[in-house]
């Protein structure tokens, strides 16, 4: 018998008996659907995450100050202003892994343009923000030194606030009025997108943080110049654990920290965070995987099962077989085929389902997902494998069948 003569056979012997094909298939269908889907929900997390660390750049950390105690109250942290432009500058100079070390302070403004408004956030840094934060801008220029030193009135304005302040006008030269007064956009950034915590990072407002200082904080700031934060990027390839305690030393020298006291700031490795979220991630899909792929091993039970009724069903069929010339390999391919087929019509049933379940999930829960061809293909290859190894035995033991005993079998 050849493979396409024991192909027919086994496909006549499947729509036989539909209903009992079909539920046997259920198990397989339910497994390879789910693993598809679940694969797919995981590698959407993980590609989340990799635009947020996109979004974020690379070897990022950031220097906040620490809390204050107020009459034995701890008020948390960044209410205390214990941070300065010098600190940020002696970062830069100081430590040899830092590219480089940018203050910033931020305020929320309601902004005019025209007779356009709009509440954004507003940033009072320096060129190295952008550079840190792997930003580049979209169209315009960046700050120059005399513009950084002598507090100009000028701005670099995000794609949201361009959007809203002026439509599909270009917003280079263009005027606007943050808190009355009146700065020049200069330059547009790219799109960044959302940040892990959904917060829209294209709409900010960037200005010299001297004309933040001076011009829209109001109060001047302070003669020493105090900040919010510090971002600091550390160069490709150095630990960026070493740079962390060099920033930590430093700075509770620069601010005469006693022994055994707590440090007026705190430096936060936010690459690292990411990076666990994405760690974490991977190995829930993995383990969701595995979870999903044990309905793949009972379907492969229920094949088998199906397969010992179907050979004790057919013994005097198997026996007439081998009596006209049937050979025990005869045999053991049609069986086997009818296996493989039962899986591997259950696993391209489950590709589809488990397309429309990841579309679903995507389109009603809002996650991201992301279905690729190597999920298929792992799914479908380890249905086609269940088939063979649970049908490898019923089809093994009606080989085995002696002609003689078969034709006796009531």
């Amino acid at each position: 018998m050849n493979f396409l003569a024991a192909l027919r056979s086994a496909w006549r012997a499947l729509a036989s008996n539909a209903l009992r094909s079909i539920l046997t298939m259920l198990g397989i269908i339910i497994g390879v659907a789910a693993v598809i889907t679940m694969i797919a929900v995981g590698a959407g997390a993980t590609a989340r995450v990799q635009e947020q660390m996109k979004g974020l750049g690379s070897n990022i950390m950031l220097v906040i100050p620490g809390g204050v105690t107020s009459g034995g109250v701890r008020l948390g942290a960044q209410t205390s202003q214990s941070l300065t432009e010098d600190d940020a500058q002696a970062i830069a100079l100081e430590v040899p892994e830092v590219q480089v070390a940018a203050p910033s302070s931020r305020t929320s403004a309601q902004v005019v343009a025209g007779n356009t408004n709009w509440a954004t956030s507003v940033f009072g840094t320096t060129n190295d923000y952008l550079e840190a934060r792997d930003w580049p801008l979209a169209n315009g220029r960046l700050f120059e030194a005399a513009e950084m030193q002598g507090a100009a009135k000028v701005a670099i304005v995000g794609q949201t606030v361009a959007r809203e302040l002026f439509g599909d006008q270009d917003p280079i030269d263009q005027v606007i009025r943050i808190k009355g007064v009146p700065v020049t956009v200069i330059g547009l950034l790219e799109r960044k997108g959302q940040n892990s915590m959904g917060q829209d990072q294209d709409d900010v407002i960037v200005v010299p943080i001297a004309t933040y200082r001076n011009r829209i904080q109001g109060s001047g700031g302070g003669r020493l110049k105090r900040v919010g934060s510090i971002n600091v990027k550390v160069y490709e390839g150095q630990s960026m654990q070493v740079a962390e305690d060099a920033i930590k030393e430093l700075l509770r020298q620069r601010k005469r920290v006693q022994p055994g006291a707590d440090d007026p700031f705190t430096v936060r490795n936010l690459t690292e965070i990411l990076q666990a979220q994405e760690a974490s991630s991977q190995v829930m899909t993995l383990l969701l995987s595995a979870v999903a792929g044990v309905s793949l091993v009972v379907g492969g039970i229920g094949i088998m099962n199906i397969m010992l009724v179907s050979v004790t069903e057919r013994t005097r069929e198997i026996g007439l077989r081998m009596a006209v010339g049937a050979r025990a390999r005869d045999i053991l391919t049609q069986f086997l085929i009818e296996a493989v087929t039962l899986s591997l019509l259950g696993g391209a049933i489950g590709v589809v389902l488990g397309a429309v379940a990841t579309w679903a999930v995507g389109q009603f829960a809002g996650w991201q997902v992301s279905m690729t061809l190597n999920s298929i293909v792992l799914a479908a290859g380890f249905s086609a494998f269940v088939g063979v190894f649970f049908g490898f035995y019923p089809a093994r033991r009606a080989s085995m069948l002696l002609p003689i005993q078969a034709l006796r079998h009531e």
